[in-house]
């Protein structure tokens, strides 16, 4: 029975979420498969791979022919790295510690390389947040500026009225009353 290395896709859709396993290459891609040996997740930035990577070695040890974009996961969590140290090994040019040693130390730079790519991308997003707020309270002090010239009643210029003569009152007729 062939084994494949692939991805099975969860999530709803445009949210997409996969779980690393072990499958026949016979069964469907979201059908059954002999082993979860991770998760993927694209929508984080950067994404996020979980990976046992023992269980990986040991499907890939016995076989199992990783599709492309599993390799490329596989090759990024280290796992690909650690089975060429393996292979070196096995075939007595490396030793045990040799062989934990190169790949602690890998793994010590990829994960500072990634914090450092992380710290980047918050510094960025924290440098447009601030850019933003700036410009709406630029925007909120002019419209309130706008607002209160609006509101703010002219000043009336005094005019000088001449002061006219009383104008008497006729006395008013009284309409003759039905007697």
């Amino acid at each position: 029975m062939p084994v494949k290395i692939r991805l099975r896709r969860l999530g709803r859709k445009g949210r997409p979420f996969y779980h690393i396993v072990a499958a026949d290459s016979r069964a469907p891609r979201d059908g059954k498969f002999l082993e979860k040996i991770g998760t993927y997740n694209p929508i984080t930035n950067p994404a996020t791979v979980d990976l046992d990577v023992d269980l990986a070695l040991s499907w890939l040890a016995n076989g199992a022919q990783p599709t492309d974009t599993a390799r490329n996961l596989l090759s990024d969590s280290g796992v690909m790295y650690k089975k060429h140290l393996l292979r070196g090994l096995k075939k007595g040019a490396l030793t045990e510690e040799q062989v934990e040693e190169k790949f602690t130390a890998w793994l010590e730079e990829k994960n500072a390389k990634n914090t450092k790519e992380s710290d980047t991308i918050t510094a960025k997003a924290d440098k447009i947040a601030a850019e933003r707020m700036k410009a709406e309270v630029a925007a909120n002090n002019a419209q309130a500026a706008a607002i209160a010239a609006a509101n703010t009643p002219e000043p009336v210029a005094e005019e000088v009225v001449a002061e006219e003569a009383p104008v008497a009152e006729a006395p008013a007729e009284e309409a003759p009353t039905a007697e």
